[in-house]
């Protein structure tokens, strides 16, 4: 299976590491501690956005974000943002944590040019992370997982996010984990996670390079693996068990946007 299951998948598997951190490549997958957290509700959230709102507001997506949050409390929701959860009328706050870039890959599987991705993106972000570092990591994400889809290379992707976002993708895993440490802010995760893809072979090595990178893991794997999962199938011993792990309505939601996305493939051909 392909698609935004990388992201939810990723973010069970990393969830039973975000305050256990470790560097051991080897982690048990899946532990009683593995459950979906808020990127998973917030990817969710995004993926229904894009299918019923075909004007894609703002106003729309808001409402769809808070709906989620308040139904789905106790996931590990960030502090100004579970304020933002329950406000009237909500506004955003200038962030520019890793909670824009985590929630984004259902834009990158639902665009069908680069430019749409960058601006499905942009309004996705904009709702909270108004900041450009915020939009900026929200873009990067939404314009891998695109390039990916389309079979771009490696090395193409690279140059496009250094290029275009200004991201600096030069350092290799084995140079940033020595000094690596718990952070939420995009800029210091999603360059990270872009290269647990960069370096990976298939969607379990990217999932657990992203993991013992010993940080944010549920989030770190939460932007790499939907990366990985435009390129590789989740295997089936993974997929499966979160899938057995969410709401009825979030497969539901999974299974119509895995629809959707095939059925715009299918017109852009």
């Amino acid at each position: 299976m392909k698609g935004i299951i990388g992201a939810v998948a990723g973010d069970v598997i990393g969830s039973a590491y975000e305050f256990n951190p470790t560097r051991d490549y080897n982690f048990e997958l899946f532990t009683p501690q593995s459950t979906f957290t808020d990127d998973t509700v917030l990817t969710m959230a995004n993926a229904l956005w894009l299918l019923d709102d075909e004007q894609h507001t703002h106003e729309r997506l808001v409402a769809i974000m808070q709906d989620f949050c308040q139904r789905y409390p106790g996931r590990g929701y960030g502090g100004r943002f579970a304020l933002w959860i329950n406000m009237k009328n909500p506004e955003p706050y200038d962030s520019f944590g890793n909670g824009s870039a985590m929630r984004v890959s259902p834009v990158g599987y639902y665009a069908q040019t680069l430019e749409e991705a960058l601006s499905l993106a942009q309004i996705s972000a904009e709702v909270t992370h108004n900041h450009p570092e915020g939009i900026k990591g929200a873009q990067a994400t939404a314009a891998a997982i695109f390039m990916a889809r389309q079979g771009k290379k490696k090395d193409e992707i690279r140059e496009y996010i250094e290029k275009n976002i200004g991201y600096d993708l030069s350092r290799t895993l084995e140079e940033i984990r020595p000094n690596y440490t718990f952070n939420e802010i995009c800029q210091t995760t999603v360059p990270e996670a872009l290269t647990c893809y960069l370096e990976g072979y298939n969607y379990e090595d990217v999932v657990r390079l992203a993991v013992s990178l010993a940080a944010d893991a549920d989030t770190l794997a939460a932007i790499a693996g939907p990366i990985a999962s435009a390129v590789w199938d989740v295997p089936n011993e993974i997929s499966q068990p979160v899938i057995a792990s969410l709401s009825e309505e979030f497969c539901t939601t999974l299974l119509r946007f895995n629809e959707l996305v095939a059925e715009r493939e299918s017109t852009d051909r």
